[in-house]
């Protein structure tokens, strides 16, 4: 069922839970691969019934460009979504309507790593997500780990603002060689593709190095030379943060941190497309 409209969706999640059905929600935004359809396979395993959004939000794109060449495969993507009950497509206007002068906005958490290079990134994203909340009415919405800060900031303006939904983290989904999947991927050139499971892998190998206890500084270092001499440029950041908190964690060793409290998190330009991963430590 395809829902352009908010009131048709309120209506019929209304009868979903006059029926006593719980619903998942998956937000995207769209052009889906296998990472996003293994969100909506936990969505099917937990909810009874699963709505996905595909919506292209332009208040968190800070570079028009960006935002002009953002793939839009809207046919593709709906004949991927077999499993879901609700394919939600709306307009920008529809989302956004005239005099529309409102923004959530979560501090601290969205002013260092991405926020830091993609200024009102967050306060889009937070804003379009509790819209979605709102307009759906979940009782559970599904993310990905691959977007680590983007899920901790979800997580935080939920319990700030008494959001009465539950939050599922579902791992990232890797190609054969380790590249986290992203839409973002099939703006690679095939020379660029080749040289891009390097992200991934000087990310494992850095968390070796912290475990064995190279201090933070010095394996982070190695790391942003390491992915520089790969073709990585510019790396915005390779942080080694406090898994929740996104605090950064310089000039110590991981291993004074309970296992798995510490996250690994790195941006990096390759062949001019952006490229994020992130992994536990």
């Amino acid at each position: 069922m395809i829902i352009r409209d908010i009131a048709t969706l309120r209506q019929t999640v209304r009868r979903w839970k006059e029926g006593g059905e719980t619903t998942g929600l998956v937000p995207t935004m769209g052009a889906l691969h296998e990472g996003h359809l293994s969100l909506v396979k936990q969505a099917r395993k937990q909810a009874d019934r699963v709505i996905v959004s595909i919506f292209v939000n332009p208040t968190q794109f800070n570079n028009p460009t960006d935002l002009a060449t953002y793939p839009r495969t809207e046919e593709a993507d709906i004949a991927l979504l077999g499993d879901a009950d609700a394919i939600f497509i709306p307009s920008v206007d529809t989302m956004y309507p005239a005099g529309f002068n409102s923004r959530v906005q979560v501090m601290t958490m969205t002013e260092m790593l991405e926020g830091a290079h993609r200024p009102g990134h967050f306060d889009g994203m937070a804003t379009v997500v509790t819209k979605l909340f709102g307009i759906t009415q979940a009782d559970i919405a599904f993310f990905g780990e691959k977007d680590w800060q983007q899920l901790q900031i979800i997580r935080r303006f939920v319990q700030d603002l008494n959001i009465s939904i539950n939050i599922v983290a579902c791992p990232t989904l890797r190609e054969a060689d380790g590249l986290a999947m992203s839409s973002r991927n099939r703006r690679l050139s095939p020379q660029a593709r080749a040289i891009a499971p390097e992200l991934h892998a000087t990310l494992q190998e850095t968390a070796a190095q912290l475990r064995a206890g190279t201090p933070v500084t010095e394996a982070l270092a190695q790391a942003k030379t390491r992915l520089a001499r790969s073709g990585f440029q510019p790396v915005d950041y390779l942080a080694c943060c406090e898994a929740e908190s996104l605090t950064s964690i310089n000039d110590v060793f991981a291993t004074k941190y309970d296992r798995g409290s510490l996250r690994l998190l790195v941006a990096a330009a390759l062949d001019s497309v952006r490229l994020i991963d992130n992994i536990v430590i």
